[in-house]
């Protein structure tokens, strides 16, 4: 149920302003049987950069300031305070939830209207869409009976962009992305008096090695400690996800998902096909022994056991031995899934393999596009479209940058010669702070950030024992975006909200 209490503001053609402009509405929804009074805030904030007099003007007040940089569009749900309670005693109780995508180059809009928001996305059991036109329904499963939702979506996504003078490229690298979101968060807590919250980061794919950075960087530049950092599809070390020549890792962590998407489609041997915990546990044991040694041989790898590990492996791929010896026993992702069920003529999902796609020839190297992806596209695009308008109730000309390529190319200037890997960030961030909680959810679906790398990248944090149990891994049947597919969104949800749920009073 929706109220609007204010007039709409009028749709703005120009180039975003160097002024905040806010919509507030009031709404209702019932989760689990309790009914929850919200107020919804879509808008924007004009985030600044302090500038210091110079020298010669250093008694010219002019000289000082601060220079608008980038408007950044958010849209923030907050319950409203029970009776009997004070405003500032609600806030105190209340967590908060700063929730983002990745991409590089997505908006909020996936975990906002698939997982975390009031309305969601209305699809079958499985994640399908029905025909247009869509639909968003009231979100049973919505995280807002738990904490209050802050959505972000980054410079050059979403509604958000620089202001007229600014280059946008400032903000598309590694650095740069992590200051403008922390400052945001740091100027959101402190206009909406959420600094004495119970706080939280939430973020999906990219997100995540957004959200790593973050607990540093809010912690080592605002003092802002956090409760808990929850990751979606998690990939903070991306030597674990490149496949590059001389760079084995990969070829070795993405294994028992190649499995548990041969499983899903039926190609693995029968002995293999009865229970899918029980094959991914006897693959994962292969990979990090077996596998993981012959890799290492490179081309010393004796005749005989290169030919041993071409039939394990076609034995736990669905692949034939051939294929897999004309790969120099090394499947890249995009190699997969074009060949799993090439004669079936079809491919599979990167995001979420349990998708089927269809391109224009079975003889490709690559697939012509991510059918897991075409999926959801439309759907969230045009859900978000609407519901901005007519539910939320800002108006706005400028394209919703839903997943832009506008950030491209994406800079990682800090780690020249050098794989990114913010665990280390992380781990640190634990250490200073030992009350800090991480949550990771793993799909085992998703060909984009595979279950194992990330069991890699934990195990890899050199993380003191005695702080080994802030850690917490969860599993799912399904791909990158594991809530889309209804089983996984319910477990998901109850997942979260216990590891949330220890701040409440």
């Amino acid at each position: 149920m929706t109220e609007q209490n204010q007039e709409p503001i009028k749709s703005q053609e120009q180039e975003p302003e160097t002024q905040d402009r806010i919509s507030v509405t009031q709404h209702t929804i019932k989760i689990g049987g309790k009914t929850i009074n919200y107020t919804a805030t879509a808008g924007t904030i004009v985030i600044k950069e302090e500038i210091e007099a110079n020298d010669k003007d250093k008694d010219k007040e002019k000289s000082k300031g601060e220079t608008p940089k980038a408007s950044i569009f958010f849209v923030y749900y907050a319950q409203k305070k029970p009776e009997g309670i004070s405003e500032g005693d609600h806030r105190q109780r209340r967590p908060i939830t700063f929730a983002f995508n990745g991409g590089p180059g997505s908006s909020s809009v996936w975990l906002h209207l698939g997982l975390l928001g009031p309305r969601r996305v209305l699809t079958d059991n499985d994640g399908n869409p029905p025909p247009p036109p869509y639909k968003l329904v009231d979100n049973a499963y919505s995280l807002l009976d738990i904490t209050d939702l802050v959505f972000i979506d980054p410079v050059s996504t979403g509604y958000s962009r620089v202001v007229p003078g600014e280059k946008p490229e400032q903000f598309h690298n590694f650095q740069k992305d992590i200051e403008s979101v922390g400052e945001f968060i740091r100027l959101f807590a402190t206009r909406y008096q959420r600094w004495t919250s119970p706080k939280f980061l939430i973020g999906e794919s990219y997100g995540t090695t957004r959200a790593a950075g973050l607990s540093g960087y809010l912690q080592e530049h605002f003092g802002m400690y956090l409760n808990g950092v929850m990751l979606i599809s998690s990939i903070l070390n991306f030597q674990t996800a490149r496949f590059t020549p001389g760079n084995d890792l990969p070829f070795i962590l993405f294994l028992p998902s190649y499995t548990a998407t041969a499983w899903y489609h039926k190609r693995l041997p029968s002995d293999l096909q009865k229970d899918l915990q029980t094959t991914i546990k006897q693959v994962e044991e292969f990979a990090m022994n077996d596998y993981t040694l012959a890799l290492m041989q490179g081309d010393a790898l004796p005749k005989e056991q290169r030919l041993s590990i071409a039939e394990q492996l076609a034995r736990y791929t669905g692949l034939t031995i051939e294929y897999i010896q004309s790969t120099n026993l090394r499947i890249n992702i995009y190699r997969f899934v074009k060949e799993l069920l090439r004669d079936e003529r079809r491919t599979i999902g990167r995001l979420d393999s349990r998708f089927k796609g269809i391109d224009r020839d079975a003889a490709g190297e690559h697939f012509e596009f991510d059918p897991s992806y075409a999926a959801i596209q439309g759907l969230y695009t045009a859900t978000l479209n609407d519901y901005r308008r007519s539910e939320l109730d800002f108006e706005s000309d400028l394209p919703y940058e839903i997943l832009t390529d506008r950030v491209q190319p994406w800079h990682f200037d800090q780690h020249q010669n050098q794989y990114v890997n913010v665990a280390e960030t992380l781990r640190n961030a634990i250490s200073v702070n030992p009350t800090l909680q991480v949550f990771v959810a793993n799909g085992f679906y998703d060909l984009a950030t595979p279950f194992l790398a990330t069991k890699y990248t934990f195990n890899h944090m050199e993380l003191d024992p005695s702080l080994k149990g802030n850690i917490k891994l969860e599993y799912y049947e399904a791909g990158h975006m594991m809530y889309i597919h209804t089983p996984s969104l319910r477990k998901l949800k109850q997942d979260l909200a216990t590891f949330i749920n220890p701040t409440q009073v």
